[in-house]
């Protein structure tokens, strides 16, 4: 009888066990890892003036995000939305794609609609801009870059991009840096071709 109890109690004890590595496996899932914000580069529009960076914060982003624009005032801003939740490589990655829109002018100019070819080709742009930027200003860029790639790749999956969207993406992230170009000579072009330079 007393040979039953101990075993019923080590059975109980071991399920006890196992439930609790469950619940906390599962926490430790659902908790996002949190990491440090780096601080933001320096970014200049297609007028020469200085965008301000701000951070904001976000219940619903699941990645870093970052929105560009002009403020109120007319201020070119981007804003930064949790960060916190994205390694250093793909916020720097958000912050130079998101600069790229000043730098092209596209904040100054009527916004496509969301996903038209117009508004795509923007997207893949400011992607090659944020690339070339890594890859040339920032120490063992190459490396950087792929870190950003996989860390994009991961928040576009967890978000629900298909991984057509994802490929193409990090596709155009690839070639572009394998350019043989500077992303100020990249810029100048964007801009000339737009009659803003």
């Amino acid at each position: 009888m007393t040979r039953k109890l101990v075993c019923s109690f080590l059975f109980g004890f071991q399920i006890l066990l196992i439930m609790l590595v469950a619940i906390s496996t599962a926490d430790a899932q659902s908790s996002p890892q949190i990491f440090e914000v780096i601080a933001p580069p320096i970014c200049q529009n297609s007028r020469g003036e200085i965008v301000r960076f701000e951070t904001r914060t976000s219940q619903t982003a699941k990645s870093a995000a970052g929105m560009a624009k002009n403020d109120d005032n007319g201020k070119p801003v981007i804003y930064r939305f949790s960060y916190e939740r994205s390694p250093a490589a793909l916020q720097k990655f958000v912050d130079m794609h998101e600069c790229a829109h000043h730098q092209t002018g596209d904040i100054d100019l009527p916004h496509p609609p969301r996903n038209s070819p117009a508004h795509m080709m923007n997207e893949s742009i400011a992607d090659c801009i944020a690339t070339l930027r890594i890859r040339d200003e920032i120490d063992n860029g190459a490396s950087r870059i792929n870190d950003a790639a996989q860390a994009l790749a991961s928040a576009m999956a967890v978000v629900g991009f298909p991984k057509i969207t994802i490929d193409s993406r990090l596709s155009n992230i690839n070639n572009c840096r394998l350019k043989d170009t500077t992303a100020d000579d990249f810029i100048n072009g964007v801009l000339a071709h737009r009659g803003l330079k």
